[in-house]
């Protein structure tokens, strides 16, 4: 893990520079705003982002609510694809209790639409679905 000013997002590789960008599972995301409580279920005074293997923490936006749809990070377009559960990582990371810990509080998953970099201070926006 390493924390990057500007990165690359590309719909054939997702965040480019993790090798591990696949499919809905291209990038994942977890709200700052559930640090804190990451960390109080923990025990802890607080939780560094890396130690929680999401590529980007975001604030100011219910992530929860973007599931299924599409939004925007800059001017990049993205598809919230599903929950990001807690993996068995947490226990390792957070030690005894991170996974429940990170029970609802894992953020999502999302596909990469179109390509573009995102930069530190982009905003994270909902997309109006046009068809509803």
């Amino acid at each position: 893990m390493h924390t990057a000013d500007a990165t690359p997002l590309s719909p054939k590789y997702g965040l480019t520079e993790d090798y591990r960008s696949r499919g809905n599972r291209q990038v994942t995301l977890i709200q700052a705003e559930h640090l804190p409580v990451i960390a109080a279920l923990c025990g802890v005074d607080n939780v560094e982002p890396g130690l929680l293997r999401r590529n980007l923490v975001v604030s100011g936006i219910s992530l929860r609510a973007l599931k299924d749809k599409r939004f925007t990070i800059g001017s990049v377009q993205l598809l919230g694809t599903g929950e990001c559960v807690p993996c068995s990582h947490m226990e390792e990371n957070l030690g005894v209790g991170g996974y429940n810990a990170m029970r609802g509080h894992g953020g999502i998953t999302a596909r990469v639409l179109s390509e573009g970099p995102i930069r530190v201070g982009d905003t994270v926006k909902a997309l109006v679905d046009e068809t509803a």
